[in-house]
């Protein structure tokens, strides 16, 4: 069977990336198309895959400074040439789904979420730093993509969502249903030191205005608390102004540093609402308890009262009061882990498998009824094959 994966771009690492990871180590003699892709910015696994970009590659600081050309990615997807695959899985936040198959071409689509950029433009911009002029051309572009994102869900013959949230976004923005398959942590990958606590609270984020980092680092300095934030992102300057003496930013670190950071913190902190968010299960992986914005992916990774809490409302004051009577001896590492191993990678490749596995057999068993219903119309024998009177 020959097989391709898609992903919108490849020139940042988060859990969507990781994802995209995990397929590949199912079928790993899949090329992988994408519109762009910086062999610096990703994991160093992507270098052994064999990745096929769209035209956008050449554009100028195309990897860099990726936002400006949001204009051209739909063009960029369609026109990767995707022909003579049986299977192609895509992987999408945004525009990965908008593909072009051919008929015969089995094409699943693991959701992160329909473009939240697009559907909740309004929440989406608010926080970001947009100048007049593209704060009044933005409308007429997002309501462009809004109907192309729409358009092409009817390009996708299953969709796997992330979460029940996604689901339900998919439902209600594609009118199509789908089945979901949480993302993968890779377990194995986290060092678990149940006697070893730090002083500190975490955060491990890309550092840009929805992920909402600004509400830890104002609860914090209320409190004085110390918090340590791993990341980087166009968001560090504002962040950097916001920050008391309490807050240290860590920068992009090595992937032993940022297990031994997850290892040995009071807390992970999670305040944006995100539509899984791999994170928090990273953290539980170690052992460690989450605080969490209790709404959105969080709530399907989270245990309240088990392995973390939740707060309930997107506010300084409701964090910090989570905060101020926080006990993280109040919660058993073995169990947080525990919680974390339903999620494990192999776990989620095998569900995957099961999934695909069912989808190629339903096709075939269509295909065999089409070809049976075809010979009774033209007066066949079901077993005879050929033209009508051959």
């Amino acid at each position: 069977m020959r097989v391709a994966l898609v992903h919108d771009y490849l020139n940042q690492m988060g859990g969507a990336e990781r994802v995209v990871l995990a397929l590949h180590e199912l079928f790993p003699d899949a090329p992988l198309y994408t519109s762009i892709y910086d062999p610096k910015r990703v994991d160093p696994a992507f270098r052994r895959m064999d990745i096929r970009t769209s035209f956008m590659q050449k554009f100028p600081l195309v990897t860099s400074h990726h936002q400006p050309y949001l204009p051209f990615y739909p063009y960029a997807m369609e026109s990767l040439d995707l022909r003579g695959y049986d299977l192609v899985l895509s992987s999408s936040s945004a525009f990965a789904k908008g593909i072009v198959t051919r008929p015969e071409t089995l094409h699943i689509c693991y959701c992160h979420t329909p473009m939240r950029w697009c559907w909740n433009y309004e929440e989406y911009v608010e926080r970001e730093q947009l100048g007049g002029l593209a704060r009044r051309l933005l409308p007429f572009l997002i309501s462009r993509l809004r109907l192309w994102d729409q358009v092409t869900a009817a390009r996708v013959d299953h969709f796997i969502a992330n979460s029940p949230v996604v689901a339900e976004r998919i439902r209600k923005y594609y009118r199509r249903e789908s089945v979901v398959i949480p993302p993968p942590v890779d377990a194995s990958r986290f060092k678990f030191e149940p006697q070893a606590r730090g002083n500190y609270f975490l955060i491990v984020s890309r550092l840009v205005p929805y992920k909402r980092i600004d509400l830890a680092i104002e609860a914090c300095n209320a409190l004085r608390l110390p918090l340590v934030i791993i990341g980087k992102g166009r968001d560090l300057p504002r962040l950097k102004r916001l920050a008391g003496p309490t807050i240290q930013f860590a920068g992009q670190l090595s992937d032993a540093e940022v297990l031994d950071y997850f290892a040995h913190c009071r807390a992970l902190i999670f305040p944006g609402e995100e539509d899984f968010g791999i994170t928090p299960l990273e953290a539980q992986a170690s052992g460690r308890p989450v605080i969490a914005y209790g709404a959105g992916g969080a709530l399907a990774s989270v245990i309240e009262g088990v392995t973390g809490v939740f707060f309930r409302e997107q506010t300084v004051e409701s964090l910090a009061a989570v905060l101020a009577t926080f006990d993280e001896r109040a919660f058993d590492p073995y169990t947080i882990r525990e919680h974390a191993l339903e999620f494990d990678k192999p776990r989620f490749q095998r569900r995957i498998q099961q999934f695909i596995e069912a989808k190629l057999a339903e096709r075939r068993s269509g295909e065999q009824a089409l070809a049976l219903s075809s010979a009774a119309t033209q007066g066949r024998p079901p077993g005879q094959v050929g033209t009508p009177g051959s």
